[in-house]
């Protein structure tokens, strides 16, 4: 099912509703941790989960593997990036013949990052200048079989110093046929606003879900803001000075700043979010938990003394297996 039917249907019905973004791990087992957490978080209710594509296709069987598996075995209902960096025309057609074999009709279009080593992005012989083009062959080729997403930057591309004509680059997306707008990660949500307006002033009309990733740590929060060299208010970082040693303490006022950041974004009428997971569940169960929007999960049964007192191999064990997917 197209993602963009699901979502048009929960804005019909005028309900929240929101989804989760993966990434494909580096090793075997944390593929397998994956394909646990996307069974458990499946309970959660997401209207779908996205998988990333490594630049140039450097994770693309693996991604498509994941996306499989999410479809076909875990049934939920699943979101493959595809980039233009190093991929050819050919590399695209397989990239998408193996999202349709699988029953995946969603695509989240985006031109890429340059590949690791290089500073600049440029195309390659026979490949895209950018997610327009992206969008348009896909469309040539598929016709309305995908659904297809496109990326929307509320502080502007990185590359683009205009944020005008980065607004009129994403209106060109969605006129070449994209269905749904997903945002770049932010910490300021005025500025979010202000960006949903100014996209409907010039004619955009599809859902636009913001994209929100709520902090984990310090350093954490500093790499993953490099990338695009993301605006963080100063109150943000007043807040997080005196604790930015303290994992479990950034943690939880990350999880404070995204119920904050939701709640305002839900008074302003939008019903959508996008949760940037980096793989992780925690705070983003607390997060929908606290809002009231799903169930919170069952405390975990009492050990009685002599439990307690007495730790059999299998206890043990079964605590091991137990912190393994924590």
């Amino acid at each position: 099912m197209k993602v963009i039917d699901k979502i048009r249907k929960a804005e019909e019905e005028n309900r929240v509703y929101w989804s989760f973004e993966y990434f494909p791990p580096k090793t075997a087992q944390g593929t397998q941790n994956l394909f646990d957490r996307i069974g458990r978080m499946k309970q959660y209710g997401p209207e779908f989960i996205d998988v990333t594509w490594g630049a140039g296709g450097t994770t693309s069987a693996l991604t498509t593997e994941i996306v499989k598996h999410a479809q076909s075995v875990k049934q939920v209902e699943t979101m493959m990036h595809l980039t233009c960096t190093n991929m050819p025309s050919e590399e695209v057609d397989k990239a998408l013949e193996a999202a349709k074999a699988c029953g995946c009709q969603n695509i989240l279009a985006l031109r890429g990052d340059p590949p690791h080593g290089q500073d600049k992005w440029e195309s390659c012989e026979g490949g895209f200048n950018n997610a327009i083009d992206l969008v348009k062959y896909i469309r040539l080729k598929y016709g309305d079989y995908f659904g297809i997403a496109v990326a929307g930057h509320p502080e502007g591309h990185i590359d683009n110093p205009s944020k005008e004509d980065d607004l009129n680059h994403l209106k060109a997306k969605v006129d070449a046929g994209a269905d749904l707008i997903v945002t770049q990660l932010f910490y300021d949500v005025d500025m979010f606003l202000e960006f949903v307006k100014k996209c409907r002033d010039i004619g955009i009309t599809c859902p636009i879900l913001p994209g929100v990733f709520p902090i984990q740590n310090y350093q954490g929060l500093k790499r993953v803001i490099s990338f695009n060299d993301n605006y963080v208010p100063e109150h943000i970082w007043n807040d997080l000075e005196p604790i930015k040693d303290d994992d479990a303490a950034v943690k939880e006022y990350g999880i404070q700043l995204t119920i904050k950041f939701i709640e305002k974004m839900l008074a302003a009428g939008i019903k959508g979010v996008h949760f940037y997971t980096f793989n992780l569940e925690r705070s983003t169960r607390l997060i929908l938990e606290r809002l009231n929007l799903i169930q919170p999960a069952p405390a975990a049964p009492a050990i009685s003394s002599v439990q307690q007192d007495i730790p059999t191999a299998a206890n043990v064990a079964q605590s091991s297996a137990q912190q393994t997917k924590a």
